[in-house]
């Protein structure tokens, strides 16, 4: 039996029906940019994570570079990122003119070291961007405190984070701003493209707002340098059907990361994802370490298991940014990463059967070493 990685359209399979409704409401309406779905999922969206504002814009790239400018980040200045994240990070400080400056992650939780940000400030600093990597918070309270201390905005990157929880809020409402996408495979995905910015902040979520629409409240009435990127009705019709079912999918996620949590103590060499007490992960993605990665990705892809590398090449080894800043410390924890994880299969449509053939196999993996030793 092959096990995919994420199982997408059964995502389609058990909602077509509301989805369905969804379609013919908004080509009945023949409103398709900026109308009343959107409208509807930004209040939604915007209650889930127990924010003020949700502004729906066109992806998580644009969400993350849009709460910067919204923000006031401006072109030259630096922000603090994670060694080791998706591109977008970087590329979202990048898009508004600014130098992302790496700082290592934690070996025990994966995610942005607080204890290292403080090294990385310079005169030039003017936000840190912590990411809820793959769905696990990052440790907020010690990010905030420092950012408070030295006057910076804190924008969370929670692309991957669609209702976990740190010390009981979610994220998306944990710093300045946060973004978020609906790329399809996300916890809260669309069927296309989307993303949106969360936050308390007034006069951020009206910059927002404008920045998404040409600069523009009144059609032909530019007031800044906006752009477009517009989440569009037919997707906020879908995401708000799914919006419906993301706490149940996710708990759905969270039974099946803690049966492999269980599952997978006792195989030789393979280091669970982390998990703090203080933390509700939304279990995006559940990422495993090993020396032999690579070998262990090629024996389960031999047995009909579909894994994935998140991420093989850290951004600051990556051609667009080979002359990254990190302040002089090697971020050698990201680049054992980059080495050593593989994410495993997982979603809110795995069956038993699939579950128990990729334990299996893992375990199967390690019995060879076992004997040999």
């Amino acid at each position: 039996m092959t096990v995919p990685f994420l199982d997408v359209k059964a995502a389609y399979l058990e909602l077509q029906d509301d989805l369905r409704v969804a379609f013919e409401r908004v080509m009945d309406a023949g409103q398709f940019i900026l109308g009343p779905e959107v409208e509807a999922f930004e209040r939604e969206f915007a209650a889930f994570c127990g924010v003020k504002h949700c502004v729906a814009v066109g992806n998580g790239l644009d969400a993350l570079a849009l709460a910067l400018r919204a923000n006031g980040v401006q072109p030259g200045q630096e922000v603090i990122v994670p060694a080791y994240t998706f591109i977008a990070t970087w590329l979202a400080v990048s898009a508004v003119g600014a130098i992302p400056v790496a700082v290592d992650v934690e070996e025990d939780t994966w995610n942005l070291d607080p204890r290292k940000i403080e090294a990385a400030i310079s005169s030039r600093t003017a936000a840190v961007m912590p990411v809820h990597l793959f769905g696990q918070p990052a440790d907020m309270d010690a990010v905030n405190a420092l950012a408070q201390s030295r006057g910076l905005k804190v924008i969370e990157d929670a692309a991957q984070a669609h209702g976990a929880r740190y010390k009981g809020r979610r994220a998306g409402a944990l710093g300045d701003a946060a973004g978020f996408s609906f790329y399809p495979g996300k916890n809260l995905g669309a069927f296309g493209d989307g993303g949106a910015v969360t936050t308390d902040d007034d006069t951020v979520a009206e910059q927002v707002r404008l920045l998404r629409n040409y600069g523009s409240r009144v059609k032909y009435q530019h007031e800044c340098l906006g752009g477009n990127s517009r989440l569009d009705e037919l997707q906020a019709a879908f995401l708000r059907v799914r919006l419906q079912h993301l706490e149940e999918w996710n708990a759905r996620r969270t039974r099946w990361a803690t049966a492999y949590r269980t599952a997978l103590t006792s195989v030789p060499q393979l280091i669970r994802p982390p998990i703090s007490p203080e933390i509700e992960p939304a279990w995006h993605l559940f990422t495993v370490r090993h020396e032999r990665r690579n070998e262990l990705q090629h024996y389960l892809a031999g047995v009909g298991i579909t894994t994935l590398i998140h991420y093989p090449t850290p951004p600051h080894r990556s051609p667009a940014y080979r002359c990254g800043r990190w302040r002089g410390i090697r971020p050698v924890v990201a680049e054992r990463l980059a080495e050593e994880t593989l994410s495993l299969p997982l979603g809110p449509h795995m069956t038993a059967n699939e579950w128990t053939q990729v334990c299996d196999a893992l375990h199967h993996f390690a019995v060879p070493r076992r004997l040999a030793g």
